[in-house]
């Protein structure tokens, strides 16, 4: 049965919530402060023909298309569900990471072979000391920016901030190895030493880009997070003590939709419930796990009946006036038994 304690939708009208407004908000204000970047990076080049500086100012192009794309799927991950898409709009974020992900491999690709061709056709270099204090400017703001991303995109499980925040961080980081190789230029004089800083700072950056990739990959597939399973698995195993009609619980799923989570489950309780008392039973698991995660969450519950050998030996329903066999032994409840498709029982 459904569940949707954290979030509902009038079908005919679009309404953001004040999540959804934040995080396009700080995306914006990203975008924003991405373009002055982008123009004194490239300044920073004109005023140097540095390689290495060129890599930041070639990363700070990808940093403002990506960051307009995120924009537009964070807009579009929040419009409520349709007829044509009954769970939501949320899996755009997971292509708007990879689509980020994407250019930010192949601009680290090719400022790579840029340095490789400048071994061969150097290009003489020029007032290193302004271009490196240009660059270290804009690696601090960027890396204020990227903290600020990711921080709004964990508090709303939001891939798209994350994924953009841990790019501009790594996009600071770069910039202090940058300046680090350029010291050494500007004091030895070693022009070749620059495209050597730009072709690791390439590499760096491809391979940022291709975890990225991977991570919005895993979310098109709905690949399994067993971390967030088990933390959640874990909390209705606790709460079995005060709940005494939750019997079992098996054929757990977890899918991701953007910055919801949409879970399935059965839940075996006692055979003679009514339908009012099985849902309700079933709306205390919704209730639990919605207050207790960040996020919004909805459930679709399969009640199963208990089974009256096998269930009665694992239930710790002590008022049980039906019991059939006595209690045996309480099943914890986790991740490796949980998951699959069948309820538990004592092995002799």
């Amino acid at each position: 049965m459904p569940s949707s304690p954290h979030c509902s939708f009038h079908p005919n009208l679009f309404v953001l919530t004040s999540a959804h407004q934040q995080n396009i908000r700080v995306q914006i204000v990203a975008v924003s402060i991405g373009i002055i970047l982008l123009v004194a990076k490239f300044v920073a080049y004109f005023i140097t023909h540095s390689n290495a500086i060129l890599t930041d100012a070639l990363e700070s192009i990808i940093n403002v298309v990506a960051g307009a794309v995120a924009v537009y799927s964070l807009i579009l991950a929040a419009l409520p569900k349709d007829r044509n898409h009954p769970y939501g709009h949320g899996k755009v974020e997971f292509l708007s990471a990879g689509f980020e992900g994407t250019l930010i491999a192949l601009a680290g690709l090719i400022i790579a072979a840029k340095s490789v061709y400048n071994f061969f056709h150097p290009i003489e270099l020029h007032k290193l000391d302004v271009g490196m204090f240009l660059a270290g400017t804009a690696g601090a703001i960027n890396y204020g920016v990227g903290w600020l991303l990711e921080r709004n995109g964990r508090r709303s499980n939001s891939l798209t901030l994350i994924a953009g925040g841990k790019h501009l961080q790594s996009d600071a980081y770069s910039s202090v190895g940058l300046i680090a190789g350029l010291l050494i230029v500007y004091f030895t004089n070693y022009i070749w030493l620059d495209n050597v800083v730009a072709i690791l700072f390439g590499g760096i950056i491809a391979f940022t880009g291709l975890r990225i990739v991977r991570q919005s990959v895993a979310g098109i597939m709905d690949e399994a997070d067993y971390d967030l399973s088990e933390n959640i698995i874990e909390l209705i195993d606790k709460q079995r003590s005060k709940n005494t009609n939750w019997i079992d619980l098996h054929n757990w799923r977890i899918i991701k939709y953007g910055s919801g989570l949409h879970i399935d489950c059965h839940l075996t309780i006692p055979w003679f419930l009514n339908v009012k008392d099985g849902h309700d039973e079933a709306e205390k698991v919704a209730r639990l796990v919605s207050q207790n995660v960040d996020t919004p969450v909805e459930f679709f519950i399969h009640l199963d009946p208990c089974t009256p050998i096998e269930s009665c030996r694992l239930c710790v329903k002590r008022d049980c006036l039906l019991r059939q066999k006595p209690f045996e032994k309480r099943i914890a409840w986790h991740l490796d038994n949980v998951l699959e498709n069948k309820q538990h029982r004592i092995i002799p």
